[in-house]
C-alpha cells in the first residue's frame, strides 16, 4: 500500500492531493460580498425592497493547471497565495434610483475580485455586473397609478 505512494518521485507526502472549490461556493461568496458592497450606499439600499437586495450570481470555475514542485516553491518563497482555479462570474443586482450606479457596480466588481482572491484563492478572469432593475421611490407604491 505504501509502496506505490513512496514511488512517486518529486512530490513530498504533505503536498499531494488537490483542493477544489465548487461553483456554488464561489457564487455564495460573491453574492455575500456584493451585498456587503452595496450596503455601503445608503441612498440606494433604502429604495430596494427587502426581498430583492440579494444579488444573483452565475459562476463557472475551472481548476488551475497542475504545476511542478519548483513552481510551488517559487510561489511560496515570494509570499503569494497559490491560485486554486479561475472563475468567471456574472452578478445581477437591483439598485435604487437615483443613485450613482457606476460607483456601486465598480465597488461590487472590486470587492468581489479582491475577496475571491483572498478567501478562495481564485483568479477572476471575467466578472460582469449587470443591473436588472432600478427601484425609485415612486415604484414602491404598487397600489397607485404609474408615474409618468
Amino acid at each position: 500500500m505504501t509502496g506505490e505512494a513512496d514511488r512517486r518521485p518529486g512530490i513530498p507526502r504533505g503536498e499531494r492531493g488537490a483542493i477544489t472549490i465548487a461553483d456554488r461556493v464561489v457564487a455564495k461568496i460573491a453574492s455575500r460580498v456584493a451585498r456587503e458592497a452595496l450596503s455601503r450606499f445608503p441612498e440606494s439600499v433604502g429604495r430596494v425592497p427587502p426581498g430583492r437586495r440579494t444579488p444573483r450570481v452565475t459562476t463557472s470555475v475551472r481548476r488551475a493547471p497542475e504545476r511542478d514542485t519548483a513552481g510551488r516553491d517559487a510561489e511560496s518563497a515570494a509570499g503569494r497565495q497559490a491560485v486554486l482555479g479561475e472563475a468567471r462570474l456574472r452578478i445581477t443586482v437591483e439598485l435604487g434610483y437615483p443613485s450613482d450606479i457606476g460607483a456601486q457596480c465598480a465597488a461590487v466588481r472590486r470587492e468581489v475580485i479582491e475577496r475571491l482572491t483572498t478567501w478562495a484563492g481564485m483568479e477572476v478572469s471575467d466578472l460582469a455586473v449587470s443591473v436588472e432593475r432600478l427601484h425609485s421611490v415612486h415604484t414602491r407604491h404598487t397600489d397607485q397609478e404609474r408615474v409618468r
